[in-house]
């Protein structure tokens, strides 16, 4: 019931919406522990997510300062604010993890190379910004054209079993 009211009064995003996912992000990493995690926003950037005002596909998750931190996404500025308000676009922000689920991740990232991939910004059923952080270990190019294959077949698969049901 939830996932049909995507557009609310004004063109705002009401609840149970994706604003921005990384679809590059399945191309070119083989996506492991899958995660949802909390990200400190300010009250302008909250408001430009509603109008669907985010881009997370150059984006990539780092440590800083003992705390994963949400770099080079791109929020735009919210139009209404007074220039005082505004929030600066590409801004680094603040993952919110429990302590246990950060360790695994820099550990994972510091032991076996893995990388750590946002793949989706969404408002979840509350109302609260959730970001969907991933562990990855890059493809090779033998492996992105494996999964090209993959997804060509399995679209002329379905396109013939349509053509013959």
């Amino acid at each position: 019931m939830a996932n049909k009211k995507k557009k609310g009064k004004g063109g705002l995003i009401s609840t149970d919406h994706v604003v921005a996912d990384n679809k590059r992000a399945r191309f070119d990493y083989a996506l492991e522990d899958i995660t949802e995690a909390g990200i400190m926003l300010t009250g302008t950037e909250v408001k430009s997510l509603r109008h669907g005002q985010g881009m997370i596909a150059e984006s990539h998750v780092a440590e800083k300062d003992g705390v994963l931190h949400l770099l080079n996404a791109h929020i735009s500025e919210y139009q209404q604010a007074s220039p005082h308000l505004q929030h600066e676009p590409r801004r680094p922000r603040k993952i919110l993890l429990k302590k246990r689920e950060m360790d695994k991740f820099m550990g994972a990232v510091a032991r076996q190379g893995y990388s750590i991939i946002p793949t989706k910004l969404y408002f979840d059923k509350r109302g609260m910004v959730k970001l969907e952080i991933a562990l990855g270990k890059g493809k090779k190019e033998h492996d992105k054209r494996e999964t090209e294959k993959k997804r060509d077949w399995n679209r002329d698969k379905q396109r013939i079993m349509r053509e013959r049901g």
